[in-house]
Order: structure tokens, then sequence, then C-alpha cells
């Protein structure tokens, strides 16, 4: 049946998949973005409950929160900035090619040239680092500095500290250099 109407093209294929894929990327932004709103309302919550029950031993619920929830809004960045990679740097040119034009989905690399998109990309990293990083090792410190200490607990709160200055690491490894490949996950890659 080669040449009916029925017969879906390899152009058509690549705007579904750009579709799909656009859909995904929509979605993996509004759950990354919500991520910081969760991190503060625990952080919140576990604040005031430390403080209502006068024990700061209740901040060590930070530290494991915070890296997991800093991880998944990671990893979803991360995910966000590749569909990006993968639109720019083989749909596209492949769709232009089968078009026979240039370039298509020219916002894609448009948005990109912004001239403050360096100076975003540091807010966003000082935002994270702070989210996800600066809060749970204020709790550690509270924590250590505070007058009900254990040795079980300290044992922990050290290996919390350690899970802590991992995932700043990776906050930071993935947000630099600004502006490369490896660094769009530095928050608001696909905008």
């Amino acid at each position: 049946m080669a040449g009916t109407e029925s017969d879906v093209t390899v152009g058509q294929l690549l705007l579904a998949e750009y579709q799909s894929l656009k859909d995904e990327q929509k979605a993996r932004i509004g759950f990354r973005d919500n991520l910081l709103y969760v991190t503060l309302a625990v952080v919140a919550a576990v604040i005031a409950a430390a403080a209502q029950a006068k024990q700061t031993s209740m901040l060590l619920a930070l530290p494991p929160v915070c890296v997991v929830l800093g991880w998944t809004y990671l990893v979803n960045d991360e995910k966000i900035s590749a569909i990006g990679r993968y639109v720019r740097g083989e749909l596209g040119p492949g769709l232009a090619r089968l078009a026979g034009t240039e370039a298509v989905f020219g916002w894609e690399t448009f948005h990109r040239g912004d001239a403050r998109r360096v100076s975003r990309k540091v807010v966003q990293l000082v935002v994270d680092l702070l989210a996800f990083c600066v809060v749970p090792l204020s709790a550690l410190i509270v924590y250590w500095a505070g007058d009900e200490t254990s040795t079980g607990l300290v044992l922990l709160s050290l290996l919390e500290a350690l899970a802590v200055a991992g995932l700043a690491a990776y906050v930071v490894l993935y947000a630099l250099p600004f502006g490369s490949a490896a660094g769009d996950a530095a928050g608001n890659s696909a905008g």
C-alpha cells in the first residue's frame, strides 16, 4: 500500500517525536519547579516542629529530605536539558534536512542567546545550593552547636553532611561551565 494517503512520512514521525519530547519537557519543568516549593514547605515544617518541641535533633530530618529532593530536582533538570540538546542537535537538523531548509524550531536556539542567560544560571545555582545544601548544612550546625547531641546522632549527622556535600558538588558540576552542553542543567534549562 505504498503511496497511499495513510502512509506516515518521516517528517510526520519527527514532528510527533518533537511534540512528545516537548510534552515530557514541560511536565518535567513543572515537576522540577514544584520540588523547590516542596523543599521550602518541608524545611518550614521541620523547623517549626523542632522549635515547638525544643529538640534540635529533629533538624537531622532536613539533610536526607533535602538530598533526596535536591537529587530528584537535579535529575529532572538534566533530563530537561538533554531533551533540549537532542532537539537542537539531532531532531531539528534531521527535520530541516527533510524540509530542505536551514533550520527548524528556531526558539530552541534563539532563547539561548539572551545576554542575561549566564547571570540567570548563576542566580539559579545560588538558589539551588541554598535550598538543597545550605539549609540542611545550617540545620546540622545548629544541631552540633546544641546541648542535646549524642554520639550516635553526631555520627549520623556527619554522614548526612557528607551526603549534602556530595549533592552540592553535583549541583555545581551540572552548572559549570555556564552555557555549555554539560552546564545546561543549571536551572531554567528549557527557558
